[in-house]
């Protein structure tokens, strides 16, 4: 809860205007704000998990390629479900979950680390995602007002 203390006259005329340009903004502009604001933190998210995939490194004489597990991330498409949209980033490499979470060894003697690249990448957009938000919000209602 935010509170202020104000003194002073206040300008109903002001408010009401303002008020009149909030109704402006009518439930299709309301839902495609949301669809876009998911949207861009998807995008934002995708950047830092796919920044943060390891690429294999591979001799010539093998033709292997790295950064196939990099390339295949990918991004759903939104879906609302009553006040809550989401959207889905993927990765469908068979070996995603071992690199990210860790795996035993091939002779089942030690284990290897995961990177936990889109784990990380979703802690510190959820840090994050409030700023983007609000300053998002301010210029949808800054659009509001003129």
């Amino acid at each position: 809860m935010i509170m202020a203390s104000v003194k002073g006259a206040v300008n109903a005329k002001g408010l009401k205007e303002f008020q009149k340009n909030l109704e402006k903004l009518n439930e299709v502009e309301r839902r495609q704000w949301n669809e876009a604001a998911v949207k861009g933190l998807a995008a934002r998210l995708l950047a830092k998990v796919k920044k943060r995939t390891p690429v294999g490194i591979y001799s010539k004489r093998t033709g292997k390629k790295g950064g196939t597990l990099r390339r295949n991330w990918t991004v759903g498409k939104v879906n609302k479900s009553g006040d809550t949209y989401t959207i889905e980033i993927k990765n469908p490499v068979h070996y995603a979950p071992y690199v990210e979470f860790g795996h035993r060894t091939a002779n089942h003697q030690g284990w290897v680390d995961g990177k936990f690249m889109l784990t990380i990448s979703e802690q510190e957009l959820q840090k994050d995602a409030p700023r983007i938000l609000m300053n998002k919000l301010k210029s949808f209602i800054g659009g509001a007002l003129s």
